[in-house]
C-alpha cells in the first residue's frame, strides 16, 4: 500500500524566494486499486512521485510504501516499487531483452527464475518486436514497452506511472492502459499520474485532484461528482482549480512555506 501524510516539498529560488511544490499532501492507496493523481502540468505530480520513488527527499511529512519509509528505508522501498514515466530512458546499445535482463539482475533475481519471468513478460506485453532491437533504433512505443517490462521484472507490489502515455500513439497507449488494468486485477497497488481526463475516468478507482501543490478534492469519481454537483470530470476539474486560484490569489503556498522556513532556521 501507499500511505502519504502531510507531504511537503519546498525549494529555495533566488528570484522567487521560498517556492513550495507540495503543500501538506495526504492520501492512501491499497492493493488491487488504481489511485489517480490528476492535475495540470506543474501541479506537483512528478515531485510527489519522485519523493515516493526515493529520488527526492521531502521537506516535511511522511510517506510509506508497503510499510517502508521513503526517507529512512529507501533500499527496501526501491525493492517494492516499479516506476514508469514518459521520460524513462533506455540504453542505446542494449536490446530490449538485454535491458530487462540487466534490471532483473540488478534486483538480484536468480537466472533460473529471471529467464522464465522475462519470457512471460515479453509475451504478455507483446514485446517480441523489440526483443532484439537496440535501444537507439526503437520507436517511442517500443521504448515504453521496455520501460514497463523492466518495472515489472521483479514483480513489485506497488507500481507508479507518471504520465506514462505521453507521446504514445493511440494503439500503444490503449495497450498500456489495458496492461495497467490487468495489473490491478493481479492485486497490485497502482499510483497513476495524468492530466488526461479520459484516462482518469476509465482507469482510476479513486482520484486526487492536485493543483499548485495542494490536494483540492479526493474520492471516487462518483463521490467527486456528488460533492461538487458536476457530472463532467473535465468541468469539475476546471471549476475546482479556477475557484482555488480565485480564492488564494497567489501562485504559491506561501503560508506553509513561511512556516517551514521558520521551523528549519
Amino acid at each position: 500500500m501507499i500511505d502519504v501524510r502531510g507531504l511537503t516539498k519546498h525549494y529555495s529560488d533566488l528570484r522567487r524566494g521560498q517556492f513550495v511544490a507540495l503543500c501538506d499532501v495526504s492520501f492512501q492507496s491499497w492493493p488491487g486499486e488504481i489511485f489517480g493523481l490528476l492535475g495540470p502540468n506543474g501541479a506537483g505530480k512528478t515531485t510527489a512521485l519522485r519523493i515516493l520513488s526515493t529520488v527526492l527527499r521531502p521537506t516535511a511529512g511522511t510517506a510509506l510504501i508497503n510499510g517502508f519509509d521513503v526517507v529512512t528505508q529507501p533500499d527496501q522501498v526501491r525493492r517494492c516499487i516499479g516506476f514508469v514515466s514518459a521520460n524513462t530512458a533506455v540504453y542505446d546499445r542494449m536490446t530490449g531483452w538485454e535491458m530487462v535482463e540487466y534490471f532483473g539482475r540488478l534486483h538480484g533475481i536468480p537466472r533460473s527464475v529471471l529467464r522464465p519471468r522475462m519470457e512471460e513478460l515479453f509475451a504478455r506485453l507483446n514485446m517480441h518486436d523489440c526483443r532484439d532491437v537496440l535501444g537507439a533504433k526503437m520507436s517511442t512505443g517500443m521504448k515504453q514497452k521496455v520501460s514497463v517490462a523492466r518495472a515489472l521484472v521483479h514483480d513489485p507490489p506497488v507500481l507508479i506511472f507518471d504520465e506514462a502515455t505521453a507521446g504514445l500513439d493511440v494503439l500503444v497507449a490503449r495497450a498500456l492502459l489495458e496492461t495497467i488494468a490487468e495489473l490491478r486485477q493481479q492485486g497490485k497497488c497502482i499510483l497513476y499520474s495524468t492530466h488526461i481526463m479520459r484516462e482518469a475516468e476509465k482507469l482510476c478507482d479513486r482520484i486526487g485532484i492536485l493543483h499548485r501543490g495542494r490536494i483540492l478534492a479526493l474520492g471516487t469519481l462518483e463521490e467527486l461528482r456528488s460533492q461538487n454537483g458536476q457530472d463532467d470530470l473535465e468541468e469539475l476539474f476546471f471549476r475546482l482549480i479556477t475557484e482555488h486560484d480565485r480564492q488564494s490569489g497567489q501562485p504559491r503556498c506561501d503560508d506553509i512555506g513561511d512556516q517551514i522556513a521558520l521551523s528549519t532556521e
